[in-house]
């Protein structure tokens, strides 16, 4: 056998056992814990850790979305535009009444539906104080709050 096929086949080795090994003591994904510093959220911003413990969650994802792992207690409230928005007013429009804090999220923190929502639950008019969660589903994903 020739040096160039030697050195082939050991190369082809060498590629197998370090794609076994890679396979076999991958460490596992860990999720990162979400950060929300007060000091840059926007007025209209919560983070996590100072949501009251009888907040209103108002749910600003898919309906699939909100089925699938929506926070138990919670309601939907979104701008698909398959949806009848008075519907959905009308069926949230009791619960935000009895709130004393309204929280929204969506998928992100860069989705601006909760925004959206939120600021339509203000012009309702009941009182409570509305807010967005900083970072949206991302920071409940990676909380203890996740369903």
């Amino acid at each position: 056998m020739n040096s160039l096929a030697q050195l082939a086949v050991v190369g082809a080795i060498s590629l197998a056992a370090a794609g076994g090994s890679w396979l076999l003591r991958k460490t596992p994904e860990t999720k990162p814990a979400f950060v929300c510093d007060p000091a840059v959220i926007r007025a209209d911003e919560i983070c996590l850790a100072d949501v009251k413990g009888d907040a209103l969650w108002v749910d600003a994802r898919s309906r699939a979305e909100w089925k699938a792992n929506g926070i138990k207690g919670s309601v939907l409230w979104n701008m698909d535009p398959k949806e009848d928005p008075n519907a959905m007013e009308a069926e949230a429009a009791p619960h935000i009444a009895a709130a004393e804090q309204v929280v929204v999220y969506c998928g992100s923190e860069k989705c601006g539906t909760s925004r959206e929502v939120a600021e339509r639950i203000r012009k309702l008019g009941f009182g409570p104080e509305v807010k967005t969660l900083f970072g949206g589903w991302d920071a409940i994903k990676s909380s203890s709050v996740a369903p």
